[in-house]
């Protein structure tokens, strides 16, 4: 459970949204499966992919894995298990851009739970980065929302659960990082997710290419970036593992417009430009500040 180093952490925290926000355009080309169908296979595909990395990696079966995260472990698989049925739903109603817009608040409230319930330091740029980003969210929001029917209202409604969740499960693992191995718990949410749909899900009406998406997803757009959050929660604070999750909000509009015809609209693009000066500042600064006590060190 050695926490890798901060710049490793960083490059880890940078990979988990690139993968995360590839949902959106593979989402669309699903031929047939409803979105609770879509749901129970995705979950469970990363279910099986994390429970089997823990059994060739740390060579202990998923159940001990399991037992061994205990409270914790069930808690963060309870909140992977929110985030990972509220987002397929909110996709199934509104556009990829309404869903992480509304899903972009989670800077926002990681920072206020970070406050209140860590002791992990808040500089001011995160801070400001932060509130910079709000404003670009805001500014998305503002022009999504004025053009939306109920429907699309309905999903950015369910969208805003994942953030709840993301929020707490973040402030979870940064609290128990230095007791317990969480992996797992990534394992609990997918299985978790899966039970909950699978009543809804039935009966089955997926076609072999869309069964294969979904896997794709499973392995690669929850399983595997979910983990290397977890691993990059060891290093990172919570406030900086939440602003970095906000290059899904960037990057996801962009691969459905790019990949499947979905447009988003010119507020978007230039909410989402704001969304990431203020991460490249963010990080900018910090490298900055750390190269100034290094030097100071040396001196």
């Amino acid at each position: 459970m050695k926490a890798p180093r901060r710049p490793v952490a960083l490059a880890l925290m940078v990979a988990a949204p690139v993968l995360w926000s590839s949902a959106g355009v593979v989402t669309r080309h699903i031929e047939r499966a409803p979105a609770f169908e879509q749901v129970f296979w995705r979950s469970l595909f990363a279910c099986a992919f994390v429970a089997l990395a823990l059994s060739l990696l740390q060579r202990r079966t998923p159940f001990k894995a399991m037992h061994a995260a205990g409270w914790p472990g069930l808690f963060s698989g309870a909140m992977w298990a929110v985030m990972f049925t509220a987002f397929v739903l909110a996709l199934s109603l509104t556009t990829t851009a309404n869903t992480l817009v509304t899903m972009s608040v989670s800077p926002l409230l990681t920072v206020l739970l970070a406050r209140m319930l860590l002791n992990d330091p808040i500089p001011a740029r995160t801070w400001l980065a932060a509130g910079a980003a709000a404003a670009g969210i805001a500014w998305m929001f503002r022009e999504g929302l004025s053009a939306s029917d109920s429907r699309h209202v309905g999903g950015m409604l369910v969208a805003f659960l994942v953030p709840v969740a993301s929020s707490a499960n973040v402030i979870a693992l940064r609290a128990s990082a230095a007791r317990v191995d969480l992996v797992p718990a990534v394992m609990l949410g997918g299985a978790l997710s899966a039970l909950i749909a699978l009543p809804l899900a039935l009966p089955f009406s997926a076609s072999g290419r869309d069964i294969l998406l979904l896997a794709l997803l499973g392995i690669f757009q929850l399983g595997l970036p979910c983990v290397l959050l977890v691993l990059a929660s060891r290093a990172l604070l919570a406030p900086e593992l939440a602003l970095l999750g906000l290059l899904e909000v960037v990057l996801g509009p962009l691969w459905a417009w790019l990949g499947a015809g979905e447009v988003p609209a010119r507020a978007t693009l230039l909410g989402g430009a704001i969304v990431l000066i203020a991460l490249v500042g963010n990080q900018m600064a910090a490298l900055s500040v750390r190269s100034d006590r290094t030097a100071s060190f040396y001196r």
